[in-house]
Order: structure tokens, then C-alpha cells, then sequence
């Protein structure tokens, strides 16, 4: 639960109307309901509108919400792009980027970094020349907050915290963290450049719970996809993962544009790492007749051994598997008010969204 409700903070009132870039992918759709449910009238941008099973949860929320969403399209890479969009807001959510698995990225300067390096600065153009625009909230990882989860060894008590800036990724060596990082920091220069407007980060592991949007790209949807779906049936490799609930995520989202005090960086996901083989004892709990998820724990010398045969480069593997460390998300709690869901009711959401669409289609 956030504590400020609509009208509590004048940069986040009902006086303007807000705007969230990306709102048809995984974390947008969900930040755009709860607006709307909170009494919001929003904005959304996406891709294209001609996308009829991307737009398709939007155009419901229109439907169940007359009058307060419209939706425009933008592309990250245009300088202007968001003008129309963002004129009269008063607090713009910057959620779109990419998010790719490491295997599906082909080209990491394309495919990652320029869509969030320009993109956030065609974004922050935009807001400098909306004189209305009082509060940006930008959508990063705990990806830039560090690269590997080796680094995560090196922080004060092995824990991670918003302190820390990643400094290790590169284009070449897991670019998705390398364009986020690059993006916040470009972000924030632009931030401490002008004093009208103010900016709050937020930083999510790994995001799980039911997607609104079946036709998702997002990496988070992809990796759990392979799980369910019995790619690691013969046993769960020892990788963890810092995970948020979306909904939470998306409660986050606003408080850090409604609650005056909020500043800075937050990370946004449970104190514990989830591994594989935890996510699926947890849904065989429920669900004990899916024969495709992993029942036992692979050693890690098959994964160091057969991992490149899967994309898993040795660097990577020595970096990630079996490394599990704690999370201070004690900022996010205390300031921004948030409640983590239970993962288990997390995971469990999540695999019945996927098991319905998946009846669907």
C-alpha cells in the first residue's frame, strides 16, 4: 500500500495529467491500470497503436475508464517524439526500454543501448521543453546498480544497496545493465542541470506477476516462459535472482511521484534471492502434476561444463552461479511505503496468467 492518494502532492495531483512511455509492455500496462484506478487521467505511449495485441489491454482500460487514457505513438529513437504526448503533464513515468535476455540480444550497441541511451534523452528533451512537467520517475534495474553478481561480494557486508552504481558492464559483456547505467547517468546530469523538475529511480529485480500483456517482449516474461515450459526439467541450474512483484513495482512507481520526501535512488525488490529450483518447488506445491519443472538441483560442474552449449560463457557462469546475497530495500519500505507481496504469491499469480493466456492462444 502507498500512502498518498491523488491531490496529496501537486506535481502528482489530479490537476495534470501524467504520461508513461511504454505503457503497452509488461511493467507499463500495469503502472497504467493502477493510475487509473487511483483516479489518474493518463497518457500512454507506445510503439504503435496499430499493434492490435499489444494495444489490446489498453484499449480495455479505455473501455472500463471512458475518458482518462489516450494513447499516442512515440519511438525512442526520434528527438521530439514525446512532445505531443507530454504536453500539459505534470509527472512523466519513463518506463520504456528493452529488456532481452543475454542470447536474444544480437547486437548490444543497437539493440540495448541506443533504444535506452537516446531514448531517455529524447524523453528528458521533451520534459525540458514541457513547462507543466514536475516529477520524472525513471524505470532502471538494480542492473546499474551492478553489473555481476560477483560485484554484489565486493559492496559493504555483501549487501546490495542503492549506493553503488554499476561499473563493470560494457556494450560486450552484458549490455542490458550497460544501457540502463548509461541511461540513469545521463538522466541524472540532465536532473541536476535545472531546478524545475525532480527525479526519482527506481530499481527492480527481476519483475514477475501476471502479464496483462500476452504479446510482450519482456526478458523476465522469456525467462520464466523457458522454466514453465521444461527447458531445465532435468534439473534447476543454482542461479538466484532479486525479484518484485509488477503490481508492487507499479505501486512504487507512483509513490515516488505522489510523496514529496521521496528522492533519489530505490531498489525495488525482496530482502532474499529466488533460485530456479525454489520457483518451481514453489508452483509444484500447487501444481505437482507438471511434470516440466525441475525437481532436484543441478551440481554446478554440468552447468560450468555444458553452459556454453547454452550461451553460458565460463566468465559468466564464475560470476553468478551459486552467488546469492541480500537486498536493502529497507529505502523503499520506509519512504516510499511499499508492502512486498510473498514471492510464493507472486510466482503463483504469475504461472496461472502464463498457463491461461497459454489456453488462449
Amino acid at each position: 500500500m502507498i500512502g498518498a492518494r491523488v491531490g496529496d502532492v501537486g506535481e502528482a495531483s489530479g490537476e495534470h495529467p501524467v504520461l508513461v512511455t511504454g505503457g503497452s509492455g509488461f511493467v507499463g500496462s500495469h503502472l497504467v491500470r493502477r493510475l487509473l484506478e487511483r483516479g489518474y487521467r493518463v497518457r500512454a505511449t507506445v510503439r504503435s497503436t496499430a499493434s492490435a495485441p499489444k494495444v489490446a489491454p489498453l484499449r480495455g482500460m479505455q473501455g472500463d475508464h471512458p475518458g482518462r487514457l489516450e494513447l499516442f505513438e512515440a519511438d525512442l529513437l526520434v528527438d521530439g517524439s514525446f512532445d505531443e504526448a507530454m504536453e500539459g503533464c505534470g509527472v512523466v513515468f519513463h518506463v520504456a526500454s528493452p529488456f532481452f535476455m543475454p542470447e536474444k540480444i544480437k547486437d548490444g550497441q543497437r539493440d540495448m543501448v541506443e533504444p535506452a541511451l537516446v531514448g531517455t534523452r529524447n524523453v528528458v528533451g521533451s520534459v525540458e521543453r514541457t513547462a507543466t512537467v514536475r516529477r520524472f520517475v525513471l524505470t532502471s534495474t538494480v542492473g546499474a546498480v551492478f553489473g555481476d553478481y560477483a560485484d554484489v561480494l565486493g559492496m559493504e557486508g555483501q549487501v546490495l544497496s542503492e549506493t553503488y552504481f554499476n561499473t563493470t558492464s560494457t556494450v560486450e559483456n552484458n549490455p542490458y545493465h550497460y544501457a540502463k547505467t548509461v541511461a540513469e547517468q545521463a538522466a541524472w546530469e540532465a536532473a541536476k542541470g535545472q531546478e524545475r523538475w525532480r527525479m526519482v529511480a527506481v530499481h527492480p529485480g527481476l519483475v514477475l506477476g501476471p502479464s496483462l500483456t500476452p504479446a510482450s517482449e519482456s526478458g523476465s516474461l522469456f525467462l520464466l516462459e523457458e522454466l514453465f515450459k521444461g527447458y531445465f526439467f532435468y534439473g534447476a541450474p543454482d542461479f538466484s535472482f532479486t525479484t518484485v512483484d509488477v503490481r508492487d513495482l507499479a505501486d512504487a512507481h507512483i509513490a515516488a511521484a505522489e510523496k514529496p520526501q521521496a528522492h533519489g535512488r530505490y531498489i525495488l525488490a525482496a530482502e532474499r534471492m529466488t533460485s530456479f529450483h525454489e520457483m518451481a518447488r514453489i508452483i509444484r506445491g500447487r501444481y505437482p502434476k507438471d511434470l516440466r519443472l525441475p525437481r532436484t538441483r543441478l551440481p554446478h560442474w554440468p552447468v560450468r561444463v555444458l553452459g556454453p552449449a547454452f550461451g553460458l560463457t565460463q566468465d559468466y557462469t564464475r560470476k553468478h552461479l551459486g552467488i546469492r546475497f541480500e537486498v536493502d530495500n529497507s529505502r523503499s519500505v520506509r519512504e516510499l511505503g511499499i508492502g512486498y507481496r510473498p514471492v510464493e504469491e507472486t510466482l503463483l499469480d504469475h504461472y496461472e496468467a502464463w498457463r491461461a493466456q497459454r489456453s488462449r492462444t
